[in-house]
Parts: structure tokens; sequence; C-alpha cells
């Protein structure tokens, strides 16, 4: 059983923490099951099953994860805005998280890349 995400902002220390194992089960475990992902970029990612193909494909590959400071977490009712600066020059990290009925917050839609759009 994993740890569950009793805080908005738990959801990023458990993702550094498992993604850094290996973990891409222990990943869709933070996801609700009906959840977006803009990933690949310019793609969608839908569902936790195809979240955790994709973590699976990512993980494969050994990256490391490095915790980055949240910003303040906004919050209305049950759900919440999460956000970081990343430090790998991505633009931004937003998430919206749904809390669920134990308590707990799973992500329902995560842009883990805002990519500046390059005028022509």
């Amino acid at each position: 059983m994993y740890e569950k995400a009793m805080h908005p902002e738990d959801i990023t220390r458990l993702f550094v923490e498992r993604s850094n194992a290996g973990d891409a089960a222990g990943v869709a475990a933070l996801y609700a099951e009906d959840a977006v992902m803009a990933y690949p970029p310019g793609s969608r990612t839908v569902g936790r099953a195809a979240i955790q193909e994709l973590w699976a494909a990512v993980l494969a590959g050994r990256p490391h994860f490095v915790p980055e400071e949240p910003l303040p977490t906004l919050i209305s009712g049950d759900l919440a805005l999460t956000s970081t600066p990343p430090r790998d020059g991505a633009g931004a990290r937003a998430q919206v998280v749904r809390r669920q009925p134990d308590g707990s917050w799973l992500r329902v839609l995560d842009q883990p890349e805002f990519v500046p759009v390059s005028a022509e």
C-alpha cells in the first residue's frame, strides 16, 4: 500500500520519491483514474493505466528527479492548484488535484511543461 498525499503539496514529494525509485505504478497511484496529463509535449495521456505505461517508459531510462520548491497552493473546496517553477527551464509546472472521500489528494490534470510558443 502506498503512502497517500494528505495535503496537495505531498504529491510532488511522493512523485520525486517514487520516480527516483523507478516505481511507475507508485507514480500512477498519485493520479485519479480519469486523470489527464499533457505529456509528451504536444499530446495528452488519459487515464491512470495510460499514465502508468508512460511513466514506465520514462523511468526505464533511470532519470533522477530533484525536488522543486512549490509555489503557494490555491485551494477551493475539493480542488487545488499546485505548481512549481522547474529547474530544467520548462517554463512552469502545474497540477489540479482533487480531494478524495478519505481526505487524500490525487492529480486530475497535470501540465508538467509549459513551453513558450516561439514567435514566427
